[in-house]
């Protein structure tokens, strides 16, 4: 009877740390908050900060920092909506911008319309080379 004890309390304090994390990845903190605009025609086919080829219409996106293959949540502000994106790219190179989404993500976050918006970024994960 303990031992069935023990198991359920491991259990369920196993399952409520993952809970915690996938809830930190959520809503947690924002790593950085800004404005993000987006990029296409002018680029598309041309080769990226880390020498892929840029394809406007997939799901991409450029930071002045982070390194290449990083994972970000990027969570618009005003909507709540979200979009996973790998930074492939260096940019944006205009005062106050944060992050410059491929027109591909920039579409299914709902914002090629307005251009910029206000979001903030969420790290998934890190490469680890």
């Amino acid at each position: 009877m303990i031992a069935v004890k023990e198991w359920l309390l491991y259990a369920i304090i196993s399952i409520s740390l993952v809970g915690l994390v996938v809830l930190y990845q959520v809503a947690g903190p924002y790593y950085e908050k800004g404005i993000a605009s987006w990029y296409g025609p002018g680029f598309h086919g041309n080769r990226t900060a880390n020498g892929e080829v840029y394809d406007m219409d997939g799901i991409s996106a450029a930071h002045k920092t982070l390194p290449f293959g990083t994972i970000v949540r990027v969570v618009e502000i005003e909507t709540g909506r979200s979009i996973v994106v790998r930074i492939n790219d260096r940019g944006p190179f205009i005062d106050g911008r944060i992050i410059d989404l491929s027109k591909g993500a920039a579409e299914k976050l709902g914002i090629v319309e307005k251009g910029i918006t206000g979001v903030g970024l969420r790290i998934l994960h890190l490469p680890t080379d």
